[in-house]
C-alpha cells in the first residue's frame, strides 16, 4: 500500500512539473512573471521537460531503460516546441528539432518491424490453420514463433484479433464446451456500452465539429474502434468456451484477458465459501464475466508458479492464483481434477 502511494506521488509530481511549465508560457499570470530576458527560464523549462519529466515517468512506471529514456526525452523536446512560444525558444530550436528526429527514427524502425510481421503472415496463417487451439490462442502463439518479439508486434496482433472477431468470424459456429458468460449479463452489458457510444458519438460529434474539426475526427475514430472492439469481444467470448488438452486448460474472457493454465502447475483447488466470497488478493486474476449484480468465483486455482495472463493490447502480467466462475461449475471442476490427476509430477 505504501509502495503504491509512493508511485502515485511520482505521477502527481510529473503533472505538477508539466502544468507549471505550461502555465508559465500560456496564461496571463505566467506571462506576467516572466523576466525580460527569458533564456535562463527557458533553459530551466527544457531541463524539466527533457530530464525531470522522463525521470518521474520512469519512477512511476518502475521501468528503467536507455531506449525508454531516449524516447521520453525526445517527447519532452516535442512538448517544449508545442508549449514554449517560438520567440522565447529561439536559442534552443535546434535541440527541439532533435526530438522530432529521434521520434521519427523510432517510428521508422517500428514501421519496419510491422512490415516484417506481414512478411511472415503466410507462415503464421498456416500455423493457425494447422493448430487445434482456438484462434485467440493459436494466432498469438504463431506470431511469437515467427515474428520478432517487439511491443508494437504484440499490439498489432491484438488489433488483428479485434478485426478478425469483429468482421471475419460471423460464419463460425459456436463450439460446445464450458462457458463463462451465459449465466451473466456480460453480453447485455456490452450491447448497452455499444448503444451508449453510438448515442454519445451522434450527439457529441456534431457539437465538437463546430468547435474543433480535428478533435471531432479523433473522437469519431476512437468511438468507431470502441464499437468494433465491443462487437469483437462479444464474438470472442461466444466462440471460445474453455478448451482443455491433456496437459493444459486454455481460458479466455473475450478479448479482455486469456491464460494457459498447465495442470501440472496447479497446487490445489480452493473452494472455501468464505474465501470465494471475500475480496480477491492482488496476486489473483479473475475470469468472471461482468454482471449487474455481485458475481463470485466458484473455485480458485492456487498455482505452484505464477501463471502468465495476456490482456488487451498484448500486455502481460503474472499471477499466483486464478479465480473462475463458469456456467457449468461441476463440469469445470471435474475437468481440472482429471487434468491434475493425469499430470502429477
Amino acid at each position: 500500500m505504501i509502495a503504491l502511494q509512493k508511485q502515485h506521488i511520482w505521477l502527481a509530481l510529473l503533472f505538477v512539473v508539466f502544468i507549471s511549465n505550461y502555465a508559465l508560457y500560456n496564461t496571463g499570470l505566467g506571462l506576467s512573471i516572466l523576466p525580460v530576458e527569458t533564456t535562463g527560464v527557458v533553459l530551466g523549462s527544457l531541463i524539466d521537460l527533457i530530464v525531470v519529466m522522463p525521470l518521474l515517468m520512469m519512477l512511476y512506471k518502475r521501468k528503467f531503460s536507455i531506449k525508454q529514456a531516449i524516447l521520453l526525452a525526445a517527447a519532452g523536446c516535442i512538448a517544449a516546441r508545442l508549449i514554449i512560444p517560438i520567440h522565447h525558444l529561439q536559442p534552443f530550436v535546434a535541440l527541439t528539432w532533435a526530438g522530432f528526429v529521434v521520434e521519427g527514427v523510432f517510428i521508422a524502425i517500428e514501421v519496419l518491424v510491422v512490415v516484417t510481421l506481414f512478411y511472415y503472415m503466410p507462415k503464421i496463417v498456416a500455423d493457425v490453420r494447422a493448430s487445434a487451439l482456438p484462434a485467440i490462442f493459436s494466432f498469438p502463439q504463431a506470431v511469437e514463433k515467427h515474428a520478432p518479439k517487439y511491443t508494437v508486434i504484440q499490439m498489432l496482433c491484438a488489433d488483428l484479433l479485434v478485426l478478425y472477431y469483429g468482421f471475419a468470424s460471423w460464419k463460425r459456429k459456436e463450439r460446445t464446451g464450458i462457458t463463462l458468460h451465459k449465466n451473466s449479463s456480460y453480453i447485455a452489458f456490452q450491447i448497452m456500452m455499444i448503444h451508449a457510444i453510438v448515442i454519445e458519438t451522434i450527439g457529441l460529434h456534431w457539437w465538437l465539429h463546430e468547435k474543433s474539426l480535428l478533435l471531432s475526427i479523433l473522437l469519431l475514430i476512437i468511438n468507431v474502434y470502441s464499437v468494433v472492439f465491443f462487437i469483437a469481444d462479444m464474438q470472442a467470448i461466444r466462440l471460445n468456451p474453455l478448451y482443455a488438452t491433456n496437459d493444459a486448460l486454455y481460458i479466455s474472457l473475450g478479448l479482455m484477458k486469456r491464460a494457459t493454465i498447465r495442470f501440472a502447475m496447479i497446487e490445489k483447488i480452493e473452494e472455501e465459501q468464505e474465501l470465494l466470497k471475500g475480496k480477491l488478493p492482488k496476486d489473483t486474476i479473475d475470469f468472471i464475466a461482468r454482471d449487474f449484480g455481485e458475481a463470485y468465483p466458484q473455485l480458485i486455482l492456487k498455482m505452484k508458479e505464477p501463471v502468465e495472463v495476456t490482456f488487451m493490447l498484448g500486455i502481460k502480467k503474472r499471477y499466483q492464483a486464478v479465480a473462475i466462475k463458469a456456467d457449468q461449475a461441476q463440469q469445470l471442476r471435474a475437468s481440472i481434477v482429471h487434468g491434475m490427476a493425469n499430470n502429477k509430477e
